[in-house]
């Protein structure tokens, strides 16, 4: 099975419908020393993550958003054993309170390592934005199976229902994704314009050097 070879310089990717994905270059330097916070509150840098290995790091716009929770599910499916094979680390960020990151986890799946930056840090030196732009040439997010409206109710449900009612992270806070390492290296970066515009799972880990996924109810690799 033949591996897409890592990307290390600057690339523009066309996605569906036209759209253009791009790695511009970001500098991490600002952010190295910021401190992210485990389920048990324990606090690490960020730098931490990319230090010695390769990382893709997703940051998610809240804990509620049902088309984060349903894109958290499918990289869920991405099994260990491939990233320990491919020397990658695989991590989550969210920007709720790190006592949600149990249930989140509960609640999707998620078996790989997840973190919060409560205050935003991470996310605003970076550029990532607040509120939402759509744009003409959207298209439709493989891994969000809500429509709109019955995502937006079972994510007010859980809301209603949690101990703590709050919106776990801001909602208007977009995410995003990058390649990061070994070192401060950005391979790729791309930074959400809203909520349905994360990247597909199988472009990150084609990107990383990983071998892509049939994201079906038993996931398995697809023979390049």
């Amino acid at each position: 099975m033949a591996t897409a070879p890592p990307i290390i310089t600057q690339q523009i990717r066309s996605g569906p419908s036209g759209q253009e994905i791009t790695n511009d270059s970001h500098d991490l330097c600002d952010v190295s020393d910021c401190f992210i916070y485990d389920r048990h509150g324990v606090k690490t840098t960020f730098q931490s993550l990319f230090q010695h290995r390769k990382a893709i790091i997703i940051f998610v716009r809240n804990f509620l958003c049902f088309t984060c929770k349903e894109y958290v599910e499918d990289l869920g499916k991405i099994p260990r054993d491939m990233l320990q094979e491919s020397n990658v680390r695989l991590v989550v960020i969210g920007q709720s309170s790190y006592s949600h990151i149990h249930e989140f986890c509960s609640l999707t799946g998620y078996p790989h390592e997840i973190y919060v930056d409560s205050e935003r840090h991470i996310y605003k030196k970076l550029g990532m934005r607040r509120g939402e732009t759509y744009m003409e040439n959207s298209y439709k997010s493989p891994h969000v199976k809500s429509s709109l409206l019955v995502g937006s109710l079972k994510s007010m449900w859980r809301a209603m229902t949690s101990p703590l009612f709050d919106f776990q992270g801001d909602p208007q806070q977009q995410g995003g994704a990058i390649i990061v390492g070994p070192g401060p290296k950005v391979h790729f970066a791309h930074f959400d314009m809203n909520r349905l515009d994360h990247m597909p799972i199988n472009w990150l880990l084609q990107l990383a050097g990983l071998q892509m996924l049939d994201f079906n109810d038993s996931p398995k690799i697809i023979d390049i």
